[in-house]
């Protein structure tokens, strides 16, 4: 009997250790790095993420086809609209925004992976446990693989692959994470930006998030 509580004992505690999905932090900063497979794409950009005002601010650099690029773009989900700023020239280029706002989080259906220390487990402050995830998004016409990994305290991300049959797999790493905005102001149009008028050309496609890279 005793053998028996113990074992239940130790199965619940295992059961409520198991790492479970989570949401990212709903204020975030950072820098992240793009990569990816096919295309030759090589990108880092300071990012602002606000969940809940459905707002992302990337100020990216980087090189695609051996040639450099920098663009400077406000996502206002909410609104439907984009802002491609120019800071130096003092420019704005306003456009629609057809996609939907996708948080930072792991989603309640994929599949746990494991769980690891990144660094040493050694000491204190020497390593960071984090959880890596799988699993599928259905997109419009197609389904995309996705691998992901976030810090087991905190949901903190760290990096995600992404895989489709068109791009082959694009890697994102997350560094430099501070939780809140370390600048609000990025999140709002600059004044030069206040007549910008809606630009949509009958030929283009309208600009969705995973168009910019």
């Amino acid at each position: 009997m005793r053998a028996f509580i113990l074992l239940v004992f130790l199965s619940a505690s295992c059961l409520a250790q198991r790492p479970k999905p989570c949401k990212s932090p709903r204020l975030l900063t950072g820098t992240v790095s793009v990569a990816t497979q096919k295309e030759n794409l090589m990108a880092y950009a300071k990012y602002t993420y606000d969940a809940l005002g459905q707002r992302i601010r990337l100020r990216e650099f980087g090189s695609y086809d051996n040639k450099s690029f920098h663009f400077d773009v406000l996502l206002l989900f909410q609104k439907g609209v984009m802002y491609k700023i120019d800071k130096k020239n003092k420019t704005c280029c306003k456009k629609p925004l057809k996609a939907d706002f996708h948080p930072l989080a792991i989603p309640e259906d994929a599949n746990l992976l494991g769980q690891v220390v990144l660094g040493s487990s050694s000491g204190p402050g020497q390593g960071v446990l984090v959880n890596s995830w799988e699993g599928e998004l259905q997109m419009k016409n197609r389904t995309a693989k996705y691998i992901s990994t976030v810090t087991e305290f905190g949901c903190v991300p760290i990096t995600t692959m992404f895989h489709t049959s068109k791009s082959g797999w694009m890697v994102t790493s997350f560094f430099n994470n501070v939780i809140g905005l370390v600048e609000p102001q990025e999140l709002n149009p600059p004044r030069f930006c206040k007549d910008a008028q809606l630009e949509e050309e009958e030929d283009e496609d309208p600009a969705t998030f995973f168009s910019l890279f």
